[in-house]
């Protein structure tokens, strides 16, 4: 048991000790500069308040400063109204954030016209916090936080996993019934389960002494450990006379009936305060105040508030009046009746006309029935909203507006915005929901396609649905026809985009391309060039592949360079896709679009593999797979994890490659996603051949050759032919593999991939009889091999191996040594075992090295360190990266010591040395 005094009241804490105890370490930690966060979960009244208060009374006597924001159901639809409550006392201090944070700071006020992304608002919050935590320690409060924005609970999400060097503390409180909210973060959860028995007589105790046995024990009963209840429903029973509680009521209505009946015996002034209080918390209280006097038709003074007070209502906190639980507010709210609510709402968008957002929704709170006024008010500020990066903000805007509009065209075309919105939201659910309300006959075809990609989007289907391209295609023929070019290319593109990620057949992209040529794109159109490589590789591959190479294109266009980017990785042109793609992920970085970061990034980082640079490819997927998480880019998250695994397969980490692949192939999100399922099954294969089990290597990775397998993927398994020849050799297996070797002939002769003709020569010289493998070896080192390091490793050791079994020793060891130095460079710890043995077996001693400093980095601390060594300073580095300029600090004080270095001047020589460095330990 905890009791602790406050203004001479005891304010105890039964059956808590734990939940205390762990609020205060998160507290002494925050103090320490070792920031952290929790969300406490618990039914209405279960303690999460009282929790809260103790949270605040341990940091006010530590000196801390105590910010708090407190979720209201009738403000949740104000764009970013819980941050201003939470940030307002340190906007002062906004001066010492960049311009672009306080520019992104201000419009998401509604103070500057430019449209913030949520994650330069969170970074900026962030930023600013820190720069307030750096003079005395911060706690965070946040009560009902299911109730805050979207926006809100976005930011503090964003700043709450951020924390872990800065002097700063959070605390957010969530219902139990809103198990999706905070859910998934990766934020360190406190359930409140109800008190035992005897916390539970305690709490009765302190609370009603005198309380008779009999209803002793019915409120025991009745509270069911519910310390709000334990407290509360005593004083409803001896205000009853002991009959109080009627016996069938949940316990949560009979609180509010508890709070309800306190409210109705207020005086008038002070009922109607807190009657507009409960509409609108965050209503000045002058304002309040002059509501309270329209409504009772006298002047009301502050003092009014005192009663409200006095009854356990309300009461005053850090200067600013707040209801002593949300159950009260809910009471209040709840109690008045309907044609007095629909008044206080009247009054208060009389009241707050300044405020266009605010009046908008206090309008549409007052109004029964279809009203096009205040439909068209809603969707202004909806539109204000989206100016200000509020998007779920927007969407219940443009959904309420729907509602109040008795235009059935008009109401289609706001559900379908407000569906597009949610669809970018990835709140596919809800999306659903609006579309499902959207009736297709009232709009014209513009209309019609924009539904039919939303929902394309939001219920994608199965991947390898046929007749979903054939919708597509018709729907962007028919926005062609109306006029809209733009529409009609996204649909044709969205229809290419499922017959790439589920390799469908030649026939089906056809259709597309078919499509495609009715749109008059130019031939050069980035687009174009997509659509034709992802609907029909074969037979368009050959020619974009031609085009590429002849662009200049305008590195400033990121979505067109996203097109150009993506139609040559799929086409195996990965050296020109890496440099696109870099120029793509860079501009979204600048543009702080986490979420199409983190899809460039998953999808990069697969085709680096082969280029080299691991580290930064470790990095890159690492990031991805984080932002994609944060952003709820559920899908992404699990191709990044395929990318991870094939890099630690390559590695030749394989327990851990196989970890990640199986739970790639596990999800549900990768059911017809061919390629994603491709990567995978591929990462098992090298895992597989990495530790010798052969025979099981060539039965993975032959699944991926087999059209009827869901791991195959005809592109990319083209890219797999060097780990099956690896394991057919290994295994003395190589008749499995002749059909295979012979369609991946055929198919090279058709396609000039670089990535599928250099992996061809490569298995042909592996799988080659002795006396052709000569010709077969020289016509694979042929090819321009700069680029590709992964290629030449293995070519040299595969070609030394080769030499050596033919008793070339002398011309053997060359090409081994070439490979183990390749190997070692790369971090390829398997293949360099192989090298080093067979350089062994060739009378070669070869010493292995340590790994090197940076391998010890971790992938932030890396892609901190590269930053740094381009001469970046820590705020931009953090720009970049999405962290505090203290956090890039925190990384620099760690990575100096395991570089050797004392300083940024010295860091671009240390990465060097770290390239080269080899990686692998002595056998």
């Amino acid at each position: 048991m905890l009791i602790q005094k406050v203004d001479g009241v005891p304010a105890v804490m039964h059956g808590r000790d734990r939940e205390y105890a762990t609020v205060v370490d998160l507290l002494s930690q925050a103090g320490a500069g070792r920031g952290a966060a929790l969300v406490v979960r618990g039914h209405a009244g279960i303690g999460k308040t009282m929790l809260l208060s103790a949270a605040r009374r341990v940091a006010t006597r530590a000196g801390m400063t105590v910010l708090q924001t407190s979720g209201a159901e009738v403000e949740a639809a104000l764009p970013f109204a819980g941050l201003h409550q939470l940030v307002a006392p340190l906007l002062g201090d906004v001066e010492a954030l960049t311009s672009r944070q306080q520019r992104a700071l201000r419009g998401a006020f509604g103070e500057d016209d430019a449209r913030p992304d949520l994650f330069t608002v969170g970074l900026a919050v962030l930023e600013l916090l820190g720069h307030c935590a750096a003079r005395t320690p911060l706690l965070i409060l946040a009560e009902d936080a299911h109730w805050l924005d979207p926006e809100t609970l976005d930011v503090l999400v964003f700043v709450a996993r951020r924390l872990t060097v800065e002097p700063i503390g959070a605390v957010l409180a969530v219902r139990a019934q809103h198990g999706d909210v905070l859910t998934r973060t990766g934020l360190t959860q406190l359930h409140l389960s109800e008190l035992d028995d005897d916390a539970a007589q305690c709490v009765l105790r302190d609370h009603a002494p005198g309380l008779p046995p009999d209803l002793r024990k019915r409120v025991l009963s009745e509270a069911a450990g519910n310390p709000l209840a334990l407290v509360e429903l005593p004083r409803l029973f001896i205000s009853g006379g002991g009959a109080g509680l009627p016996e069938l009521l949940p316990l949560n209505e009979r609180l509010e009936s508890a709070f309800s009946d306190r409210f109705a015996q207020l005086p008038a002034a002070t009922r109607a305060i807190v009657a507009a209080f409960s509409a609108d918390t965050g209503c000045p209280l002058p304002t309040l105040l002059s509501i309270a006097g329209i409504l009772t038709g006298t002047a009301v003074t502050a003092q009014a508030i005192q009663p409200a007070i006095d009854a356990g209502l309300l009461q005053v906190q850090a200067q600013r009046l707040r209801f002593r639980h949300p159950l009260v507010r809910a009471a209040v709210y709840r109690s008045v009746d309907d044609i007095a609510r629909l008044t206080v709402h009247s009054v208060l968008a009389d009241a707050l006309a300044r405020d266009p957002d605010r009046r908008a929704w206090h309008r549409s709170a007052a109004t029964l029935g279809p009203d096009e006024d205040v439909s068209g008010e809603l969707e202004a500020a909806a539109g204000s909203a989206l100016d200000r990066g509020a998007l779920g903000v927007a969407v219940t805007g443009l959904d309420r507006a729907a509602e109040l509009t008795a235009d059935p065209v008009r109401r289609s075309s706001l559900l379908l915005r407000a569906a597009d919105l949610a669809s970018q939201l990835h709140g596919g659910r809800f999306a659903a929901y609006l579309l499902a309300k959207t009736d297709p006959a009232q709009g014209d075809a513009t209309d019609r396609g924009r539904l039919g990609l939303v929902r394309d989007i939001v219920e994608p289907g199965d991947m390898r649905d046929g007749a979903r391209i054939d919708v597509l295609c018709d729907l962007a023929l028919d926005a062609h026809a109306a006029g809209d070019p733009d529409l009609a290319a996204t649909l044709c593109w969205r229809a290419a985009s499922r017959c790439w990620w589920g390799c469908l057949p030649p026939e089906i992209g056809a259709r597309v391309t078919t499509v495609l040529g009715k749109l008059g794109l130019p031939a050069d159109d980035p687009r174009a060039l997509a659509i034709g490589a992802y609907a029909e590789p074969d037979a368009c591959g050959p020619g974009v592949l031609r085009e590429l190479p002849t662009l200049v294109p305008d590195r400033t266009d990121i979505e067109g360079m996203r097109f150009l980017g993506g139609a040559a990785m799929i086409l195996g042109d990965f050296v020109t896709a890496s440099s696109f793609l870099s120029t793509v992920a860079a501009g979204y970085r600048a543009q702080g679009r986490a979420a199409l970061l983190a899809r460039t990034l998953a999808s990069a980082g697969f085709i680096r593999l082969w280029l080299g640079r691991w580290p930064e490819v470790r990095a890159d997927t690492e990031e991805a797979e984080a932002l994609a998480e944060e952003t709820g880019e559920h899908f992404w998250v699990v191709a990044a994890r395929a990318s991870r695994a094939l890099h630690e397969a390559m590695s030749g980490n394989s327990d851990s490659a196989v970890r990640l692949a199986d739970s790639a192939l596990a999800s549900p999100l990768v059911a017809g996603v061919r390629f994603a399922a491709e990567a995978a099954q591929h990462a098992r294969g090298v895992a597989a051949n990495a530790v010798g089990r052969h025979d099981e290597a060539l039965d993975i990775l032959i699944r991926i050759f087999d059209p009827a397998d869901p791991t195959h993927h005809l592109d990319m398994s083209g890219w797999a032919l060097p780990d099956l020849a690896d394991a057919a050799v290994r295994s003395g297996r190589q008749r499995d593999v002749r059909d295979i070797m012979s369609r991946a002939r055929e198919r090279a002769a058709r396609l000039p991939s670089p990535m599928l003709h250099r992996s061809l020569a490569y298995a042909t010289a592996v799988l080659a009889a002795d006396e052709q493998a000569g010709p077969a070896f020289a016509h694979a080192f042929a090819m321009d091999l700069t680029d590709w390091p992964v290629h030449r490793a293995r070519l040299n050791l595969a070609y030394g191996t080769w030499l050596r079994r033919r008793k070339r020793i002398l011309e053997s060891r060359a090409p081994l040594r070439a490979a183990r130095d390749d190997f070692a460079a790369l971090g390829a710890h398997a293949w360099g075992r192989l090298a080093r043995a067979e350089l062994r077996a060739a009378g070669e001693e070869s010493v292995g090295r340590t790994a090197s400093s940076g391998e010890r980095l971790t992938a932030q601390e890396l892609q901190t360190a590269m930053l740094a060594g381009t001469g970046l300073s820590n705020r931009e580095i953090g720009q970049r990266l999405f962290l505090s300029h203290r956090t890039v600090s925190s990384h620099l004080y760690r990575i100096y010591p395991k570089l050797g270095v004392s300083g940024r001047a010295q860091l671009p020589a240390a990465l060097a040395s770290y390239r080269e460095a080899a990686t692998d330990a002595v056998d």
